[in-house]
């Protein structure tokens, strides 16, 4: 019954978006702290919230590298690269904070607004990846299986159009999913027929709204998106 009433209000979402001409954002304010909340409008009406800290900068280019949590203030972070607790058992970079292109922000933006409805959030493991990263990657696991050889190719995150993430509830809790970050297992594909009802319909929702807005996921990972619109590989921005 659970799951039925989920997909009703999924199926809501999805045909009021064809019906909005101009959209604003619903992000939770408890997570905005005491700032005063800004909405813009983009050309493509895609909302953006910005706080009060970052009101005063120019609007960026799509193409331009931004932290995540200056435009999507309610989004959670748990950059898993940035500590031990991913595949490797090795810090692979340093920084805390997730970096992504504009452009693909702005359709973070539009997943979150659906979340918020719902009473969910997005949480990031991994955003922008520079390209010292993967080379750090291959060193430590020189296996295509697992990691994109960047002596041949670099992975998509090095793009700065790609994220990690996961749903988390209104405590920031993340809800049930196929398997944990980082798992190589055949449950962490997108079949989901080979876990929990649960973790399916979680991982359900995500997918719909991710594609909603203009992203595709990667087949062997659940957690895995990039946005349609590609940019280059970024050799030089480095956060």
């Amino acid at each position: 019954m659970k799951r039925f009433l989920i997909l009703i209000i999924l199926a809501c979402l999805l045909s009021a978006c064809a019906k909005q001409e101009k959209v604003k954002t619903t992000l939770p304010l408890e997570t905005l702290g005491a700032e005063t909340v800004v909405v813009t409008e983009t050309e493509d009406t895609l909302p953006v919230v910005e706080t009060t800290a970052s009101i005063s900068r120019p609007i960026p280019a799509d193409k331009d590298f931004v932290r995540v949590c200056d435009y999507l203030p309610g989004v959670s972070q748990e950059l898993m690269y940035a500590t031990e607790g991913n595949f490797t058992g090795q810090v692979i970079y340093d920084f805390q904070d997730a970096y992504l292109r504009y452009g693909t922000v702005k359709k973070l933006a539009g997943v979150c607004q659906d979340l918020a409805e719902m009473g969910l959030s997005l949480k990031i493991w991994d955003g922008f990846r520079p390209v010292s990263a993967q080379f750090r990657l291959w060193e430590v696991c020189p296996d295509p299986t697992y990691v994109a050889d960047p002596n041949v190719g670099y992975s998509s995150h090095s793009r700065g159009n790609t994220v990690d993430v996961t749903l988390v509830d209104e405590n920031r809790e993340e809800l049930e999913m196929p398997t944990g970050f980082d798992d190589f297992s055949a449950k962490a594909d997108r079949d989901y027929s080979d876990c929990t009802a649960a973790a399916a319909n979680n991982a359900e929702i995500l997918e719909i709204l991710m594609e909603k807005h203009g992203f595709t996921g990667y087949a062997g990972e659940w957690w895995h998106y990039s946005d349609t619109m590609s940019y280059p590989v970024e050799r030089e921005f480095d956060p």
